[in-house]
């Protein structure tokens, strides 16, 4: 029986990982930041296969923690890492454990003789730091493609700049170590959405899909969503953790970044499917998921699917 170790599996998306490997008879290793916060893991314990599963605090920060924690793994996931778009401190809430957790992560791999596989698990900000904007010079009609040139534009949200950083030295470290043992595999999803595992109020995806549902803004920036009905990409969380398992088990080549994308759409639509409602417009598809198709396998469920999931269960 072969062991995972998931950063952040405990979190909306990395709790949908946890089970995909738990349904699998994995061994599954989940991270958290303090072991005396149950509230934020408990839920694991009745995905299944329990007898499988452990969890760890540790300081993602902390190169000794990160060594204990990754030593008897064969494949990792590395998927903690915050995702908030209202910070007062960027520096110490976003690219401290952001950066310096990408950075640890690398500096472990060449001294673990037993691992298989590694999964980063990134975002489409980090091709485009200005989504769900399309990137400057770019047509609105443009598909968006593993192809392309990541885009950085320094004045856009703190979350998607270090999410770019990330990606970049994950990028330069794969050029670099062209002769590892095994394969570093990342992964960009657009905006995930379903329905959490978990009874947390904190997931910053799902205060979103409350806010789309809710047609009411917040702040400043999110009345401008809605003023300019703008655009987002989504992809159900169901499809996220199906397409990270066939990344760490699958033969996939060394150095592959697969956008996870389902359909595009108004955020009015949005709201009207989070609603139980039938959308005005139509879906179109602004990133492309043909290489995750191809490669992967995943059959992207249309995005109708989770968010009248969630407008019904949450």
């Amino acid at each position: 029986m072969k062991t995972v170790g998931i950063t952040g599996g405990a979190g909306f998306i990395g709790s949908y990982i946890t089970r995909r490997f738990l349904d699998s008879d994995y061994k599954v290793k989940v991270s958290v930041t303090n072991i005396s916060n149950s509230d934020k893991y408990e839920h694991l314990f009745n995905l299944g296969n329990e007898d499988n599963l452990s969890i760890q605090a540790i300081d993602i920060q902390n190169l000794e923690s990160l060594e204990d924690f990754t030593s008897d793994c064969e494949v990792l996931i590395h998927c903690g890492t915050p995702f908030k778009l209202g910070v007062e401190n960027a520096e110490k809430e976003l690219y401290e454990p952001t950066l310096t957790g990408t950075e640890n992560f690398l500096n472990i791999l060449k001294d673990h003789s037993n691992i298989e596989k590694v999964i980063f698990v990134s975002s489409v900000a980090a091709f485009n730091t200005s989504f769900p904007y399309p990137a400057n010079g770019r047509a609105d009609d443009h598909l968006y493609t593993e192809e392309d040139e990541p885009y950085l534009d320094e004045a856009n949200i703190p979350y998607a700049q270090a999410k770019y950083y990330a990606d970049q030295k994950i990028r330069k470290f794969i050029s670099n170590n062209r002769d590892l043992k095994f394969d570093i595999i990342s992964v960009s999803p657009v905006t995930v959405v379903g329905n959490a595992l978990s009874s947390r109020a904190d997931s910053t995806s799902i205060g979103l899909q409350k806010l789309f549902r809710s047609g009411k803004a917040t702040d400043e920036f999110t009345q401008t969503l809605f003023n300019e009905n703008v655009e987002f990409a989504l992809v159900d969380v169901e499809d996220v953790a199906e397409a990270i398992y066939q990344a760490a088990t699958s033969r996939i080549q060394h150095g592959k970044n697969y956008l996870l994308s389902s359909e595009s759409w108004k955020i009015s639509d949005i709201s009207k499917m989070l609603n139980g409602e039938e959308p005005e417009g139509k879906a179109r598809i602004v990133y492309s998921n043909e290489l995750a198709k191809e490669e992967l396998g995943i059959d992207f469920k249309p995005a109708r699917n989770p968010l009248n999931r969630f407008g019904r269960e949450s």
